[in-house]
């Protein structure tokens, strides 16, 4: 065995006894994979890795996932051992409360931690958008200078699940040369081998989809530095690293089992298993003085690598200064302070148009506005209006156009979009109908969670697509996306509206937004004289203010329009209706309460209307408030049609209005 080897190997065996150590103080976690899959980290971010603990979020960094982020000691004790700002006293306190070192890896929680990990297969499609967010901007300035690589490591779980399926179709046809994954292969699950569920060829998969694989020993330092290196000299395709380990290497009762996946060793396993290693067992979490310099040598090293690029960096600016600005404003998010006044100019006028062919209107001029606003749809570009026209689309060759065709792969879409979300330069944004947001959900999730600005674009946003029937009809997501916390939920009734909710969308950096428009034309909106457009990002406004005020209807998106033909027929039978648009409840309810107070008197009989499942309705309108909806699945027919079957014309709306107002409630 070489020094170099012997140094790596040594490297590897620190990160294996940090991590068990560290589960084992916690008293939960998941050793098995620290323990088998150290080498190929070890030689990743020793070899190849670009990063600079003293600039950890610098442009020019390589970026590593771990995709099994249940192996978050891997990782924690990685960054430890080079010196980013984690000390021992995190690694010790595992899991804990208000520790910096969770059980599934943080995004901005944990200093060096990439992107939020733990539901398998979400990093793997994260790390695809990282790869591509990296191609975009290299095409768009530098090749040189953009020329970052994702690193990762993949589990079988991570295979196993389907959204890895369409990212990596995606990331195959897209031919990612700068994107590469290590498959811990170790042949065991949570609750048993993997063959009782997971026999196919994994290599010729990945074939198949146009990746470069190759297959190795994943203990073997060697054959893992050569893999590697084949990997980043292939830059035509993605690639697979097949690495046949052993979970659990160096347990004596438990490796190569289930039992040593999501269970600490116990202590008398504990120590048979340093006794293999040669470690001791006490002191613990013990780091040998050789390892540190040994790292210490690498950051050096890592170090001048930094320096040089933001030497090159500088060169560049100076000799593209016009590339060099535009980058500045890509990478500061800012909005041009003309771009409200633009696009209120471009819709407001509308008289009468479905919102999703008004937000088809915004797309193009936030295009042209923003470096950074770029997507796509799950192959509905012509029904949700995002194709961005002025532009191409991003393919393999031609990475600095605009337009991601995603394909009808939905899940992978969100969790891409999120991966270029990561990067905090762009304004991506994922397009499909409503009903399947259930499809983009747990990338939604994690956006929110992450504090991602990632925006999720959902157009046919009611019963009111008709003849599609009750498949694509939503009826529980409007509520359903409003219960996750962090996402702010934006349903326009106009174009006005719609030029307000991609503002207040645009102005949030730490929070993704869902997006949602009809399909069928809505009228422009008649609002009072004291109406200002920064309202609509109050979350709610007055649009029909009687001087005297019998009830209160809130309503959003399409039944604004509804709401005020209701409170006009209620007001030729001598009732006084005030009519609230609510484009987003979040931002309504983050008022205080006496300006909520203002628009919705809590003294008032209070009514919501939405063509949506009623529950969450009461955080508006009380538990005494009178809630019109839909509390059922679609049906097959014109809009129209169903309007009236479900109750949605305005003397239909009105006849329940009354009664409500006659009962006394």
């Amino acid at each position: 065995m070489s020094a170099e080897t012997q140094e790596l190997t040594r490297l590897a065996n620190t990160v294996r006894m940090l991590s068990i150590d560290g589960v084992q103080q916690a008293n939960s976690g998941h050793p098995g994979l620290p323990l088998g899959a150290a080498d190929l980290a070890t030689v990743v971010w020793a070899e190849f890795l670009r990063f600079s603990p003293q600039d950890p979020g610098w442009l020019g960094r390589d970026r590593f996932v771990l995709s099994a982020g249940h192996g978050s000691m891997l990782l924690y004790s990685l960054l430890h051992l080079f010196q980013y700002d984690l000390p021992l006293s995190e690694l010790k306190n595992f899991r804990q409360w208000q520790s910096k070192t969770p059980g599934h890896p943080e995004f901005e929680h944990t200093v060096g931690v990439e992107c939020t990990t733990g539901p398998l297969g979400q990093g793997f499609a994260n790390g695809v958008g990282i790869a591509l967010s990296e191609k975009m901007l290299a095409a768009r300035y530098s090749e040189e200078l953009f020329g970052n690589r994702v690193y990762g490591i993949v589990s079988d779980g991570d295979l196993m699940e389907g959204i890895t399926s369409e990212a990596a179709s995606l990331a195959g046809h897209l031919a990612l040369g700068n994107l590469i994954y290590l498959y811990d292969d170790n042949k065991i699950s949570l609750a048993d081998k993997t063959d009782i569920c997971f026999t196919e060829n994994v290599a010729e998969r990945f074939l198949s989809y146009g990746w470069h694989v190759q297959s190795i020993d994943g203990h073997d330092i060697g054959a893992i530095r050569g893999a590697v290196q084949a990997a980043v000299d292939e830059r035509s395709k993605p690639s697979l690293i097949c690495a046949r380990t052993i979970i659990g290497k160096g347990s004596p009762n438990k490796a190569g089992t289930s039992d040593v996946h999501g269970s600490p060793l116990g202590e008398k396993e504990l120590n048979l298993t340093k006794a293999a290693y040669g470690w001791p067992e006490e002191p613990r979490f013990l780091i040998p003085e050789d390892v540190s310099a040994f790292c210490s040598e690498i950051i050096q090293q890592k170090n001048e690598s930094h320096q040089q690029w933001k030497a090159n960096f500088e060169k560049w600016s100076s000799a593209n200064s016009e590339k060099a600005k535009a980058l500045q404003a890509q990478t500061s998010r800012a909005l041009p302070p003309s771009l409200k006044g633009e696009l209120l100019s471009a819709l407001e006028p509308v008289k009468s148009a479905a919102t999703r062919n008004l937000s088809g209107s915004a797309i193009q001029l936030l295009a042209k506005s923003l470096p950074g606003f770029v997507g796509g749809s799950a192959d509905l570009e012509p029904s949700n209006k995002t194709l961005i026209k002025d532009s191409g689309n991003v393919l393999s060759g031609s990475f600095g156009e605009k337009n991601i065709r995603f394909g009808v792969r939905e899940h992978a879409m969100g969790a891409i979009v999120n991966g270029m979300a990561y990067q905090q330069c762009w304004f991506p944004y994922a397009a499909t109908f409503l009903v399947f947001s259930d499809y983009v959900r747990p990338a939604i999730r994690l956006a929110a969670l992450s504090h991602l600005q990632s925006l999720f674009i959902f157009t046919h946003d009611s019963f009111w697509v008709g003849e599609d029937g009750p498949t694509h009809e939503p009826i529980e997501q409007i509520a359903s996306l409003r219960l996750i916390p962090n996402l702010y939920v934006f349903r326009p009734a106009d174009g006005l509206e719609v030029a307000m909710s991609y503002i207040g969308a645009l102005q949030m950096h730490d929070r993704p937004s869902a997006l949602l428009f009809t399909r069928q034309d809505l009228p422009s909106l008649e609002r009072g004289t004291q109406f200002q457009p920064e309202d609509v990002l109050r979350g709610a406004y007055i649009v029909a203010q009687p001087e005297v005020t019998d009830c209160v209807m809130v309503a959003t998106g399409s039944e604004v329009s509804l709401a005020c033909e209701v409170a006009k027929l209620l007001a030729s039978e001598g009732t006084r209706v005030r009519v609230v648009s609510m484009p987003c409840v979040e931002l309504f309810l983050e008022l205080s309460p006496e300006e909520r107070e203002e628009i919705v008197p809590i003294s008032a009989k209070r009514i919501s209307l939405e063509a949506g499942v009623t529950t969450g309705w009461e955080r508006v309108v009380g538990s005494t408030g009178l809630s019109i909806g839909v509390n059922h699945y679609g049906a097959s027919a014109p809009g129209e049609v169903l309007a009236e079957k479900f109750g949605f014309t305005p003397e239909l709306v009105k006849n329940r209005v009354q009664a409500f107002l006659s009962s006394g409630r």
